[in-house]
């Protein structure tokens, strides 16, 4: 018999509707790359992009969205997730496709997170 836990969600090994994935690890070790995006001060958002492989040189995919994009980013090294790409603006659908593009990732390696 399943539960619901305290946010109101299925719980137990047979869910059906459950989409995570395992932990994560350290330079994500099941293969998703994962974009999300987060609010800062009023209008302001930044999007972050964890997953990529890290033998992949991320400050040269952080130099081409820069100027793909035409906004500022960084590297930050995340305890959890590893090596985590920052750019500022809503960029999700941009980093995917450019990801895509470049041949970085598949369709079905990328998720997208978001409002």
């Amino acid at each position: 018999m399943t539960s619901l836990d305290r946010f109101g969600q299925l719980s137990g090994s047979n869910d059906p509707f459950n989409d995570q994935t395992e932990d994560v690890g350290r330079g994500g070790q099941d293969n998703l790359i994962h974009i999300r995006i987060q609010q800062r001060n009023g209008r302001k958002t930044l999007t972050t992009v964890q997953g990529i492989n890290p033998d992949y040189d991320f400050k040269k995919i952080v130099k081409a969205c820069k100027k793909e994009f035409a906004c500022n980013g960084t590297v930050v090294e995340h305890p959890e997730y590893g090596d985590v790409i920052q750019l500022q603006g809503d960029q999700r659908n941009l980093i995917r496709d450019f990801l895509k593009k470049i041949g970085i990732a598949k369709e079905a390696q990328i998720k997208v997170h978001g409002f």
